[in-house]
């Protein structure tokens, strides 16, 4: 049976996990001179990974500590540091 994470937190460790083992893999394919379009195929999925584990973490973050920003009368200060990782990601 696979492990199921099941915190938010076990969440982002097994996704990040997950990317590490797909880059060493992608190391490992470009050490024996594998089929480039192969290489750039695992590189794909381990950015895919990453970005589902920022997802995760972005989620977590506006739950906790956005809205406990939002409550201590922060949000501007909040807002402003998420819009600036949305907009480093366009």
């Amino acid at each position: 049976m696979a492990y199921k994470p099941k915190t938010t937190h076990e969440r982002i460790l097994h996704r990040l996990k997950i990317s590490l083992g797909q880059l060493q893999k992608t190391i490992n394919m470009a050490e024996s001179h594998h089929y480039c379009i192969d290489i750039i195929h695992q590189s794909q999925a381990v950015q895919k990974a990453l970005k589902e584990a920022d997802n995760l973490i972005l989620e977590n973050h506006l739950k906790s500590c956005v809205a406990e920003a939002i409550r201590d009368g922060k949000d501007k200060k909040a807002i402003a540091e998420v819009m600036m990782i949305v907009k480093k990601n366009k």
